[in-house]
């Protein structure tokens, strides 16, 4: 596979209209450009748009969401310390057949076309950015599976003049609006895709993010970690997409805050369609011909990058189904994996005896009612039930239980108490609960705060072995 390609989001395609830049004069009626039939157009005015962009992101909760647009102006866009109201801008978007209005809730204007978290955002620069609110019923960017067509889906339109505190203009309203000329999406746009066709002629599309060690020094001599993400049942498709937008799983080892913590690889695999299934139980990661592409895919991997990659470091992560696979795949090779997050799954009681020695550290809502917390899936039990079973094999499990819905450093903390009693106890398989009621949006959705949890991963990299 070739190299990774950092996407430069805004590259300067001339469309658009017309904003005149501090100090300038309204451009006159006879030099305005007439808009084109799809509400874009091109203008020659002293500060004109050159692009416009959508952003999305993969959220914990919500999955994929278009939550801002960039635009790209010729020329800098300083208020001088004014603040850009949000009503000064108007976004529709066209989903399905239907333009519904989006709404704005901060506008900044930014030498980069990305979102700035900061309580004051932005800085002057040439690019304009609009937050959307994530909440809005159109806010996702996928429907149950596949991307939605977005390219052009959005229009934008200044509606009153953005001024300096002392009253010059900045960028000046007009009649005509401009359409998205593409879409980015952060850290998801940084995966090359890619497939790998196993030894019996099956086919596994997958995922791959290398660390920026590996892109910039090729001579280098450094080993990184690889994760392994496992998706869950929702995610089965053709896509080469859906695994990475739909949770926030292998996005989150990619995203730049974790990569400088933790560089590492990050290959996800994804089952294609039609389910292969093989029995009642043969649910995706456990179907035998997944499993065997799985297996020689990491393999393979590991083999082919033997002077990027640390054999002692690899990891695998995942969720529902992906964790039915988790503990499926650790009883098949139970010298692979350094440790192992499974989230909300299930698994064969039987296997528990081969992986004792192995870290875990799993999670499960009390009332999820897709995958049982004790009864699990087909037959198979459910986390509770596996934990049980691992300590009846001879693991010794360290278990706490809080809410699923606590604020980020609430969650930590009961984290990091729970692992300090597994470090004074020796134990190195870990068990959270979640209160029933107390997971949003769905009980069996126990992973939204995981995979934002850096007690919880920290402690992945540091197993070893």
């Amino acid at each position: 596979m070739g190299r990774i390609s950092r996407r430069t989001v805004l590259t300067g395609t001339a469309v658009a209209v017309a904003a005149p830049a501090v100090g300038t004069a309204p451009v006159a009626a006879a030099d305005t450009p007439a808009a084109t039939t799809d509400g874009r157009h091109a203008s020659s005015g002293p500060n004109p748009v050159l692009r416009t962009d959508l952003v999305t992101s993969v959220t914990p909760r919500n999955n994929w969401l278009v939550t801002a647009v960039v635009i790209q102006y010729a020329q800098r866009i300083d208020p001088h310390g004014g603040v850009i109201p949000p009503s000064a801008f108007q976004v529709r978007a066209t989903v399905g057949g239907r333009t519904t209005a989006r709404t704005v809730t901060r506008i900044y204007p930014s030498t980069t076309a990305e979102v700035d978290d900061r309580s004051h955002p932005g800085q002057p620069g040439d690019r304009l950015i609009i937050e959307l609110d994530p909440n809005d019923p159109v806010a996702r960017a996928a429907g149950t599976t596949d991307p939605l067509p977005l390219d052009r889906a959005y229009s934008v339109r200044q509606l009153t003049d953005v001024l300096t505190p002392e009253g010059e203009p900045v960028l000046k309203a007009g009649p005509f609006a401009v359409r998205n000329d593409g879409v980015s999406a952060p850290v998801v746009d940084d995966f090359t895709a890619g497939s790998f066709t196993d030894s019996a002629g099956f086919e596994l599309g997958f995922r791959l993010y290398r660390p920026e060690g590996v892109l910039r020094n090729r001579r280098t001599r450094t080993r990184y970690p690889l994760v392994v993400t496992l998706h869950g049942g929702g995610e089965v498709a053709n896509n080469n997409m859906t695994h990475l937008t739909s949770n926030r799983i292998a996005v989150t080892f990619a995203k730049p805050e974790r990569q400088r913590r933790n560089p590492a690889f990050v290959l996800s695999p994804q089952i294609p369609l039609p389910r292969p299934m093989d029995g009642p139980d043969g649910t995706d990661w456990t179907d035998a011909k997944v499993q065997a592409a799985l297996i020689e895919l990491v393999d393979t991997f590991v083999s082919e990058h033997s002077g990027d990659v640390d054999p002692a470091r690899l990891y695998v992560v995942g969720l529902s189904s992906g964790g039915r696979g988790i503990y499926s795949l650790l009883a098949k090779r139970p010298e692979l994996f350094a440790a192992a997050l499974p989230t909300a799954g299930w698994g064969d009681t039987a296997a528990m005896e081969r992986i004792t020695h192995i870290p875990i550290w799993a999670d499960h809502s009390i009332d999820d009612p897709v995958v049982p917390y004790r009864e699990g899936r087909f037959g198979k039990p459910g986390t509770w039930t596996l934990m049980n079973q691992l300590e009846t094999a001879g693991a010794r499990v360290s278990r706490g239980e809080w809410a699923n819905n606590l604020p980020k450093e609430q969650f930590e903390d009961r984290s990091r108490a729970l692992l300090g009693q597994a470090r004074a106890a020796g134990n190195h398989v870990l068990f959270t609960s979640y209160t029933a009621g107390t997971t949003p949006v769905s009980p069996h959705f126990a992973w939204a705060q995981t995979y934002e949890n850096d007690v919880v991963i920290d402690w992945l990299f540091e197993q070893s072995r």
